[in-house]
């Protein structure tokens, strides 16, 4: 009998996976960002339950968590889909290395849905959010954003930031209101601000609601200067998601969005 991987544990990601509730809240978070108490009755398990098998996943590199910028009480967990990709991987060249395949998120061609991204001030994250999926998709997903208290313009930081590092030229763009998209319908609502996501009207249709719980990137500093980093890294927060938004449209059969 041969003798490799004798008496090696199992990787950590299949310890932390395997588990019935763990693996039922990596589903849920695969969906949208979540608080506890909603995670709580999403699983039907005790809140004392669930906070110890997500301090495993936090422990594990799977799981994040942030404040809410709605109630600082509050937090936000996220599932890090990279990770998880990574975590897969691995977990299969432990068994046998013929078995480390990376895990890209698809290239196929994504089915014709429309999409509203939402933030409270439609000048950063929710622009940053459409023009990124109508990047990756060429135009062929209807991409829309606004805000529930839009801004008279958009930042600086969120055209240098999309000219810069996507070559996506926003200069144009003004932010819109949500009550000017009344009587539209979409496939999928995603709100990005915690704020937004609490005053986020109803759409027909009954659209997939979905919140990413992304940090506002204005508030990083005094001056565009002193949050041009801050904007880089929620853009690149943004294109993760969005990339790992793009196999949920390919497939027609999918009832809930992963982030």
């Amino acid at each position: 009998m041969s003798s490799l991987g004798q008496g090696a544990a199992p990787p950590v990601f299949l310890r932390l996976a395997a588990h019935p509730l763990r693996w039922q809240l990596l589903s849920e978070l695969a969906n949208s960002d979540y608080r506890v108490r909603e995670l709580v009755a999403l699983v039907d398990q005790p809140q004392n339950v669930v906070s110890y098998h997500l301090r495993l996943l936090r422990d594990g590199g799977l799981v994040t968590a942030r404040r809410s910028s709605f109630d600082g009480r509050d937090s936000y967990y996220h599932l890090d889909l990279d990770r998880c990709a990574d975590a897969l991987a691995d977990s299969g060249a432990a068994l046998h290395p013929a078995l480390r395949n990376g895990i890209e998120p698809s290239t196929q061609r994504p089915r014709r849905v429309s999409v509203l991204f939402v933030c409270t001030g439609n000048s950063a994250r929710s622009p940053i959010a459409e023009a990124l999926l109508r990047q990756h998709t060429d135009g062929r997903v209807v991409a829309t954003s606004a805000g529930s208290r839009p801004k008279r313009s958009l930042y600086p930081n969120t055209i240098r930031v999309l000219h810069k590092e996507f070559g996506i030229d926003l200069s144009g763009r003004r932010p819109q209101h949500l009550d000017s998209l009344a009587g539209r319908s979409f496939d999928y609502v995603i709100t990005l601000c915690d704020k937004a996501r609490e005053v986020c009207p109803e759409f027909g249709r009954h659209p997939h609601r979905v919140h990413w719980s992304i940090a506002d990137p204005a508030t990083a500093g005094e001056t565009d200067r002193d949050n041009y980093p801050a904007f880089q890294q929620t853009a690149a927060e943004i294109d993760t998601r969005i990339r790992h938004l793009l196999p949920v449209f390919v497939s027609t059969n999918r009832q809930e969005v992963q982030p």
